[in-house]
């Protein structure tokens, strides 16, 4: 007998997206790019600059990623990403689309917090019961 995984719905899977983005906004923000690429799927799109081309592919984001914090390699500044309002939808293939809210909030030694406000359009899988970005695209506000 063949079984078929139950399909998620967007109730249930709630609570595990909200521990998938906690995990991964952690990873970006100890800036474990490594890690941070490794909560996307192999064939990954990521577009999070304006004006940038996507990054593709979990090297990909790694070389993104590392290219980008490389401008902030002597800048003292924490970044702390906080993600809420998660709206997911499925889609025909069982997977997600996710719409959320992302405070970014930009921390410096004796200054005052900067904070930018985007909006994160992603698409996430579950392969072997773990939840990966197979897009993102922020836009910015």
């Amino acid at each position: 007998m063949t079984t078929v995984p139950a399909r998620l719905d967007p109730v249930t899977a709630y609570p595990r997206v909200q521990q998938f983005y906690a995990a991964q906004m952690r990873l970006l923000d100890e800036r474990d790019i490594r890690g941070y690429a490794g909560t996307f799927t192999e064939d990954a799109e990521f577009a999070h600059t304006p004006g940038r081309e996507p990054a593709r592919t979990r090297d990909g984001i790694v070389a993104d990623l590392t290219d980008f914090h490389r401008r902030f390699q002597d800048d003292p500044m924490q970044r702390r990403h906080w993600v809420n309002m998660i709206d997911l939808r499925l889609l025909d293939d069982g997977g997600f689309r996710a719409t959320a809210y992302c405070l970014v909030v930009k921390v410096r030694p004796e200054r005052e917090p900067v904070f930018v406000s985007c909006v994160m359009h992603d698409e996430l899988v579950e392969r072997d019961g773990v939840f990966l970005t197979r897009s993102r695209r922020v836009s910015y506000d």
